[in-house]
């Protein structure tokens, strides 16, 4: 290799590295949250970070079962109480199968949108919200029914129309788009 191609080779691996320690200095001063094992940059839409969540494959293929995904990467701004993998295997066998069958879209897009609520909802407006209610808020889904949210000790619930509650194990995970709160059990419309 003669001094020119050597100095050429040393000249695109020096941009390679100043390139990507550019885009790692950035994403370092964001502040991430992990959730599933990956790291959630507020810089990215919803389904940027979620798809990389190892606890949320679930959602991830109900999501594009349903045909939300352009949705969730969307504008917004959308406040996702995002159900983990595990909150899916407490459902009776053989539900989530059922539901991600294209014949059954339209309920499982209802189940979905029954988790999204409008606009951007942080732990600390929703505690807010509990407290101003006497110890419980009612907040409109995207759905169109409404969830109850209540607090207990250092905790924030969620209940859904048929009585199940939800506790939310990660809160604050900051999107682009909105925000999402990590869930122990899915909600039911």
């Amino acid at each position: 290799m003669n001094t020119q191609s050597k100095i050429t080779v040393l000249a695109m691996v020096a941009l390679s590295f100043a390139f990507s320690g550019k885009v790692t200095a950035q994403m370092m001063k964001e502040k991430t949250v992990m959730v599933g094992g990956a790291p959630m940059y507020p810089s990215k839409n919803i389904i940027e970070n979620a798809v990389n969540s190892k606890d949320h494959k679930t959602l991830v293929a109900a999501v594009k079962a349903a045909g939300l995904v352009e949705t969730l990467e969307g504008k917004g701004p959308f406040t996702v109480l995002a159900p983990t993998d595990a909150a899916f295997s407490k459902l009776p066998k053989g539900t989530v199968e059922t539901l991600v069958k294209p014949e059954n879209k339209a309920m499982l897009t209802g189940i979905l949108t029954y988790h999204v609520l409008p606009g951007r909802h942080s732990a600390k407006e929703i505690w807010a919200a509990v407290k101003a209610g006497n110890g419980k808020s009612m907040m409109k889904t995207v759905q169109g029914e409404e969830l109850t949210f209540w607090t207990k000790g250092k905790d924030l619930y969620i209940k859904d129309a048929k009585g199940n509650s939800a506790k939310v194990t990660i809160a604050d995970v900051n999107q682009s788009n909105g925000v999402i709160h990590v869930i122990d059990t899915v909600l039911m419309p």
